[in-house]
């Protein structure tokens, strides 16, 4: 009676969603093969994500007109009193909105697309993505020293992750969609296609994943097409024609410049990552006044650099300010405090929990410092002054590189952003020796290093923790009370049960327990829009995706890689009957584990409690 009463309850919530099921039965009836539907949704993806991130942009420039540009324009003193007000003001609403509506949209969105693609099947929930719209909007608009760029990705993502799961997709494709979107939003953000497809392949995919690359590249032309049609076809900054190698001595400051670039990269990191630290820990400051520490540093040293130089540049991402330094018109002390002052207030806005990205600061801040080592160049050579920025257009390849770890993207997105194609040789020389020594200083990305924090360690890592993996046994890492499903029940009194829980794969059991197979939420719509409602769930339940408890976890790993799954059910060698599920994430709770064993991270920053997984089928 109590499974007959959830049945009724969840259907009343089914019927609700009516709409979502008509256009799901649709593109069924329209697109069938579900190959074919990918295809489809990353045409679709392209010109949607494209608008998306053109809506952002110009929502960010509305909040930068009504906020920070209006408290900029004030005359006299109070100009300066509105420059540290706004910025607070506006980290205070986002913290709210952040501690109490939508925390998922806090950061910069990458770690967060990037734990989705590695460990959460592609699932990015609809809900971040609009609240990283729009609190991401308000944080850059108000003045808080960071970028549209991390965000766009992240909303992005949210938005192709939710075409996936409304057309049913795999666990699978819609991961593989993953990048599709982070491709797009990269495109539209820099319009530079081509920098968005090495950055998805480098960052999201972690290699050269040729199976999703003609996808990647399709949806990121698309999405540079679309912003290109409403913003018009120009590069991010329209610098002065001619710069290039003009003088081969120029080539001992290009690599002085890469050298320069490393510390300062790891400054920013290191930084960044111990005051995040410090701002998690204190319980002196409630987490949603943080951001407003972090909005009034930032209006702080932005007073101070209009009071000094009267030069902004250090609220928001800073772009006009920057395309000053490319054109060679800010003098050597102005470069190197703004250069510094940008630093702090990007790693106090950032570390104090607000929601924006580190791309735009990392390419002002390079910058800030190849201009000031082109300036060296000019004074010791005696080069004409343009030389110096020429020089600070490779130091935004440089710190970029330094601090993102894409040497590929870190190259073409300087050429796609200004359409300088004439300075290849020391791009690739102080990018490649940025990227080298902060790599070699400090192994980990900022992106992982920001996952690791909060205690999520991504499978790809290769390390040490690969042994434990070896002996750790599936049983001591499994759930063992899932929530299951009776092979008896119809597909559609199973699609309706599902509906109100917040899985998305359920084991299906006979009599006895014993496993009859593995069924999702999407296999279930997907099965009524087809007609097929009154058909039994043992039917339609997959039962090859099974490990036996005494399997260690990096061979149920191996095992879920070659199935494309995330999740498999655990058997009974002798009888087949269900005694848990494992999840990727559950194995990577366990390298977590492993890794705090063996001394590499504060224990501090682990997770406390298996809050999911111990009563149902895990993050799937």
């Amino acid at each position: 009676m109590n499974l007959a009463r959830r049945i009724r309850t969840a259907r009343r919530l089914v019927s609700r969603r009516g709409p979502r099921l008509a256009a799901l039965r649709f593109l069924v009836g329209l697109i069938p093969n579900e190959r074919q539907r990918v295809l489809a949704l990353t045409l679709v993806a392209g010109v949607v994500c494209g608008s998306v991130a053109v809506a952002f942009h110009f929502t960010i420039r509305l909040f930068e007109r009504v906020l920070i540009d209006r408290a900029l324009a004030v005359p006299g003193y109070w100009r300066l009193a509105l420059c540290v007000l706004t910025p607070a003001a506006g980290g205070l609403a986002c913290g709210v909105l952040l501690h109490y509506v939508v925390p998922g949209a806090r950061g910069s969105g990458i770690p967060q697309v990037k734990e989705a693609y590695a460990i959460k099947g592609g699932r990015v929930p609809l809900r971040e993505a609009v609240g990283k719209f729009l609190v991401g909007a308000l944080q850059i608009g108000s003045g808080s020293s960071l970028g549209r760029e991390g965000p766009t990705v992240h909303i992005c993502a949210g938005v192709v992750s939710r075409l996936g799961r409304t057309a049913a997709l795999s666990r699978q494709n819609l991961a593989r969609l993953l990048p599709v979107g982070a491709a797009a939003g990269i495109a539209a953000a820099f319009n530079a296609p081509i920098a968005a497809v090495t950055f998805a392949l480098e960052e999201i995919v972690g290699d050269l994943d040729q199976t999703m690359l003609s996808g990647v590249v399709v949806a990121a032309a698309l999405a540079a097409v679309t912003e290109r049609g409403v913003l018009g076809e120009h590069p991010v900054f329209d610098i002065p024609t001619g710069y290039g190698l003009h003088y081969a001595s120029s080539l001992l400051f290009y690599a002085l410049l890469g050298v320069a670039a490393a510390p300062v990269s790891l400054a920013f990191t290191e930084s960044l990552l111990w005051l995040r630290a410090r701002f998690k820990a204190t319980a002196a400051v409630p987490p949603w006044a943080r951001p407003a520490i972090g909005g009034l540093v930032t209006g702080t040293l932005a007073a101070a650099a209009l009071a000094w130089f009267h030069v902004s540049g250090v609220t928001g991402g800073g772009y006009d300010t920057l395309l000053e330094a490319l054109s060679g018109k800010l003098a050597l002390e102005v470069l190197l405090l703004l250069g510094a002052l940008k630093l702090v207030a990007t790693v106090f806005s950032y570390s104090s929990g607000g929601a924006g990205g580190i791309f735009a600061p990392a390419l002002f801040i390079g910058g800030m410092l190849g201009g000031a080592v082109g300036w060296c160049d000019v004074t010791l050579f005696h080069h004409p002054q343009t030389e110096v920025g020429a020089f600070a257009l490779v130091g935004m390849g440089a710190v970029f590189a330094g601090i993102i770890r894409a040497p590929i993207t870190s190259v073409l997105i300087i050429f796609e952003m200004t359409n300088g194609y004439s300075l290849v040789l020391p791009l690739m020389i102080a990018n490649m020796t940025a990227y080298g020594l902060a790599r070699r200083w400090r192994p980990t990305p900022i992106y992982e290093a920001l996952l690791e924090q909060d205690g999520i360690y991504l499978p790809y890592r290769r390390g040490t923790v690969a042994h434990a993996l070896e002996v750790i046994s599936v049983a001591d890492a499994m759930a063992t009370q899932p929530v299951t499903l009776p092979a008896a029940l119809t597909v559609e009194e199973a699609a309706s049960h599902v509906e109100s829980l917040r899985h998305s794969t359920y084991p299906v059991v006979g009599p006895q327990n014993v496993f009859v197979g593995l069924v999702t939420k999407a296999r279930l719509r997907l099965a009524v829009a087809e007609g097929g409602r009154n058909r039994l769930l043992k039917e339609i339940a997959d039962g090859k995706n099974f490990v036996y408890p005494d399997y260690s976890l990096a061979r149920a790993a191996v095992r879920m890689n070659s199935q494309g799954v995330s999740l498999v059910a655990v058997l009974r060698r002798d009888d087949r009957t269900l005694v848990g599920l494992i999840a990727m994430t559950d194995i990577v709770r366990a390298q977590a584990r492993a890794v705090v064993a063996l001394g590499d991270v504060d224990v501090s920053v682990m997770p406390k409690s298996r809050d999911e997984g111990s009563n149902g089928a895990g993050r799937t």
